[in-house]
């Protein structure tokens, strides 16, 4: 299995972990973005610069609020303090969230903690870059509890 194959396979999971959160707390949930694109539109898509490689991977509704999740997951040897994003995917963080207002963007991590794009670049702004620039990093601390961005099953339920 190549690098490629593995990502996306923890990516996909990651994915389908956080539908399933977001469906505990009475969100409906449907998939978007470069994983539900047929295989030639994704494989092109990969050899861009658009910004559409980056769209949201769902979208989210309850209650009339709508939503939409970048599910971040890290692959399992990456043990730090801090969460890492590629530029090129904050930038297009950004654009979505200024072209779709006042629909918000969310990253969920791995450990299903939330930050957006315009906070993961403020708490980047003046911190040391990645040392190729490709990517920021964020200290974990900064992030929300999935439960408090999209509420506890428990209150749902009540």
């Amino acid at each position: 299995m190549t690098q490629w194959q593995e990502r996306k396979q923890v990516g996909e999971a990651h994915e389908a972990r956080v539908a399933t959160a977001l469906r505990a707390r009475g969100w409906t949930v449907q998939r978007c973005g470069q994983g539900t694109y047929a295989p030639p539109i994704r494989h092109t898509l990969a050899r861009t610069d658009s910004a559409l490689r980056y769209f949201p991977d769902l979208i989210a509704a309850r209650d009339g609020e709508l939503v939409t999740i970048d599910a971040k997951d890290r692959m399992p040897s990456t043990h730090t303090d801090r969460y890492s994003i590629s530029s090129a995917a904050l930038t297009a963080g950004l654009l979505f969230t200024a072209a779709h207002a006042p629909t918000p963007l969310y990253y969920v991590f791995g450990d299903l903690k939330v930050l957006t794009p315009a906070e993961v670049h403020h708490y980047t702004a003046h911190a040391r870059r990645h040392r190729s620039g490709a990517w920021v990093m964020v200290a974990t601390r900064q992030a929300h509890s999935f439960d408090e961005v999209f509420g506890t099953p428990l209150a749902w339920a009540a």
